[in-house]
């Protein structure tokens, strides 16, 4: 697919818009890596032991030792599928759930069972007779700021879940590559710190909340699993290069890192008000399913009987980006939507894309 015009508004990315980027701090960390001694070498295949102890105490309930440094989170999300699956086998993910994760099920093979997600996340009321009804041995799942819901799995569910993996012998993986796009914090402790029998393989990522560039991500579980995932990844590659890393831990350690986050929660946190408010106004029959508490994403509902691929082209005609949401549905979608993003714009640009978006709805 090409690039849209570089005049085009941007309400649909995956990534930060530059300007909330670290651009200077980061500038700064690759500087000081690039010059420490043997940088330029080649690091451990489970990745640089200080930033293994940092993504270790940041996830909770993991030892360093347990925690495989990866090429970003979809990296980590490809090994971890295709290690625990085999072609032709059954594999749970939300429905709509993350676009890479149906399209790596897809490729690998696998037979893709649709679970339900609601306001309060994945339907685990659902998820026991998924499991049992079709043999899965394993769900994906995004429970913090889901991309594209996002929605945050309840407490409730997160024990249903737990109960339902320990049940069935089943793993869960644990996308949680938006951990750092919190706006009203704080956010809740990840499912792995909270995993008693094993059953979590966790993902973690840096590139969400700093920049595309920063490809580092953390692929984490306990036991033989992680070795299983360890000979996964060398296949793949032998190792993230050091001089990533290096910088990865400098800028982590550093005091810019958290003045870093809480940029992020205020910037998202007016742009995502921004484009409800200017939903309301404009677009009164399109609302958000929620209202997300972090992450970059709303996940709105059209008008019954509207086409979300047409509503689509004709947007990007008047030169507003947005997603459909049909995309999104490992099966047949539940109704009309639109991804819209907030955090790869600033608020006069959602403005004018809002506008522009309503005249075409």
């Amino acid at each position: 697919m090409s690039d849209p015009p570089t005049d085009t508004i941007r309400l649909s990315g995956g990534y930060l818009d530059e300007p909330i980027m670290p651009i200077r701090a980061l500038s700064a960390s690759f500087e000081r890596a690039a010059r420490r001694p043997g940088a330029w070498g080649r690091p451990p295949v489970d990745g640089d032991v200080a930033l293994r102890e940092w993504f270790a105490r940041a996830i909770g309930g993991v030892a360093h030792d347990e925690v495989l440094i990866t090429n970003g989170g979809q990296s980590a999300l490809s090994i971890a599928i295709r290690t625990l699956t085999s072609p032709g086998q059954p594999i749970l993910i939300e429905s709509p759930g993350y676009l890479a994760a149906i399209s790596i099920a897809r490729t690998h093979g696998l037979q893709i069972v649709p679970v339900p997600v609601d306001e309060h996340g994945l339907r685990t009321d659902l998820l026991d007779d998924a499991l049992l009804r079709t043999g899965a041995r394993v769900v994906v799942v995004q429970p913090l700021f889901a991309n594209p819901t996002g929605t945050t799995l309840s407490a409730a569910r997160r024990a249903e879940l737990f109960d339902a993996l320990e049940r069935h012998s089943a793993f869960a993986i644990e996308d949680d590559v938006a951990r750092h796009l919190s706006i009203d914090g704080p956010t809740p402790p990840t499912l792995m710190s909270e995993d008693k029998s094993g059953n979590i393989i966790h993902i973690c990522s840096l590139t969400k909340g700093i920049t595309p560039g920063m490809r580092v991500g953390a692929l984490c579980a306990h036991g033989p699993v992680y070795l299983r995932l360890r000979a996964a990844k060398t296949l793949d590659d032998l190792c993230v290069a050091g001089p990533v890393q290096a910088a990865a831990l400098d800028f982590l350690t550093s005091t810019a890192y958290p003045r870093h986050l809480r940029t992020i929660a205020r910037e998202l946190g007016r742009r995502r008000d921004t484009l409800i408010r200017e939903l309301a106004a404009r677009l009164p029959n399109t609302q958000p399913v929620c209202i997300p508490r972090g992450g970059m994403h709303l996940w709105t509902r059209l008008p019954a009987g509207a086409d979300p691929d047409a509503v689509g082209a004709r947007a990007l005609a008047a030169g507003v980006l947005v997603s459909s949401g049909v995309p999104w549905y490992p099966a047949e979608p539940d109704g009309p939507h639109l991804r819209l993003s907030y955090g790869c714009s600033d608020i006069e640009h959602i403005t004018e894309g809002v506008r522009r978006l309503a005249s075409v709805v």
